[in-house]
């Protein structure tokens, strides 16, 4: 165990002595007033620069990231990014440039985000764009207000009714239910797809939009999505396509041309920002023109002399969605991402994508149990660890040994149609040698648990921290810092 840092301490133990300064100090108390210096130690431990340095380095191999190996989270297209990117969000003329800065002094900066969005129209199929929402979820909730104020305009601002697949993620309901909307969940038919009868049957006068994504959380496309958006427009409503799934779709099919009306895009999982643990993100929203009026204001636009600016908006803009422009370090690195690759590049990569896919859903569909196995998986698929479990072995267990062999756990326990689900999403940057391996894990647990399940049950043993009780950990929380302990 490497332990807290506070473990290294030992009392009189510094990293380097300063000689005393040759020039006058200023009394603290002097400049920050009576009474506000510290009566005790802050507290710091107390070591030297060697245990400070090898303490940080230890912790820094232990944790597993992306530039280690892969990230098989489904539904959240944990790929590697070029580093190339990250320099570009990083340049200073970028990241020094003040978000008050007026637009004589920002050009380039105005350039690039009226660039992207004409590349996230044309790649959605959309006419209009914003690139203000800081995240997927922050995409939808703005796209949920621009289908509000459609109906408000029209007169019909009765329709509180959000249809959405049982198999939607979370943030949908979430989204909606902030929206004020009400949501009707529609059923999957056997083939993971939406059930257009029960869909048929919940559209009627008080639906303001279908939400769906597409290819869905079990990673199927919607086959029938030409029907499924006819339906809804028949019945009054629009269609809101989540796009978190983008990456399966990149110049092959587009959005708007399924007849989708409103799509949010993540960028941070479609067009190369690291991610993970809440940010940084963003969800620019793209919509068909009828919608455009209603985005969220200032918008950038080019001049006749071909500078840029920011326009207020019109008076039908339900207003500013964030405190200044978007998460701009997130919109270099995409348009960067696009820039890079050109049309034929996004496309190969979605292409990728969907190889890679069903490369690994082919190798191990015969170890665990594929709910739904119609055709081919898009970017993603589901397996059950249901076999798994009536031996004892649950999908927890499955996920908790993968870490001894070395792999990132997928994600499990969704979506939530899927008994012991087990969602792999292995990205179009990884290659044939790292799905093998990942393959050859999943395989041989597979195998342990015909064979000798307490390997799998006891998991993990090779890593810093053992298998924790998580009820208990639930029911007795302790944030405490371990010097706050004693």
């Amino acid at each position: 165990m490497e332990g807290t840092i506070f473990s290294k301490s030992c009392c009189g133990r510094r990293g380097m002595d300063l000689p005393a300064p040759e020039v006058p100090v200023l009394d603290p108390s002097a400049v920050l007033g009576p009474g506000r210096l510290r009566s005790a130690p802050v507290g710091l431990p107390q070591v030297s620069e060697p245990q400070a340095v090898r303490h940080f380095v230890n912790l820094g191999v232990k944790n597993y990231h992306v530039d280690k190996g892969i990230y098989p989270l489904g539904s959240c297209t944990m790929k590697y990014n070029p580093k190339l990117n990250e320099d570009l969000a990083r340049h200073p003329a970028f990241a020094g440039l003040h978000p008050l800065a007026p637009a004589r002094a920002a050009q380039g900066a105005l350039e690039l985000m009226h660039e992207l969005g004409t590349y996230l129209c044309e790649i959605t199929g959309f006419r209009g764009v914003t690139l203000q929402p800081a995240a997927g979820a922050q995409g939808e909730f703005t796209g949920l207000l621009l289908i509000r104020k459609w109906h408000d305009a029209r007169g019909d601002a009765g329709r509180v009714e959000v249809l959405m697949p049982d198999s939607a993620h979370g943030t949908n309901p979430a989204s909606s239910t902030l929206a004020g909307m009400r949501v009707v969940s529609v059923k999957s038919d056997s083939r993971g797809e939406v059930d257009l009868d029960d869909l048929k049957a919940k559209a009627g006068p008080l639906t303001a939009a279908l939400m769906l994504t597409n290819p869905n959380t079990l990673g199927i496309f919607e086959s029938r999505i030409g029907e499924i958006t006819r339906i809804v427009h028949e019945a009054g409503g629009l269609c809101y396509m989540d796009g978190a799934n983008l990456n399966a779709l990149l110049g092959i099919a587009r959005p708007g041309d399924m007849g989708f009306d409103v799509c949010h895009v993540n960028l941070h999982k479609t067009f190369s920002t690291p991610h993970g643990g809440g940010g940084p993100g963003a969800g620019p929203v793209a919509c068909a023109e009828p919608l455009a009026r209603f985005l969220p204001n200032p918008v950038v636009v080019r001049a006749g002399d071909g500078s840029y600016a920011f326009e207020p908006g019109g008076r039908e803009s339900f207003g500013r969605l964030l405190a200044f422009h978007g998460n701009f370090g997130v919109l270099v690195r995409a348009w960067a991402y696009i820039r890079t690759l050109g049309a034929a590049g996004l496309r190969e990569t979605a292409e990728n994508a969907l190889i890679n896919a069903n490369y690994l859903r082919a190798r191990l569909k015969g170890a665990f149990e594929l709910p739904y196995d119609h055709g081919p998986c898009m970017h993603e698929f589901v397996l059950s660890g249901e076999a798994q479990a009536k031996k004892g072995v649950r999908t927890l267990d499955i996920a908790k040994r993968l870490l001894d062999y070395g792999f990132h756990a997928p994600t499990i326990y969704f979506p939530l149609i899927v008994h012991e689900a087990i969602m792999i999403e292995p990205t179009e940057t990884e290659g044939l040698q790292s799905l093998d391996a990942f393959a050859d894990a999943m395989l041989a647990i597979a195998r342990e648990v015909e064979e000798k399940p307490h390997l799998v049950t006891d998991a993990p043993v090779n890593t810093p921290v053992l298998r924790l009780d998580e009820v208990r950990a639930v029911k007795e929380l302790d944030i405490a810092e371990p010097w706050e302990r004693t």
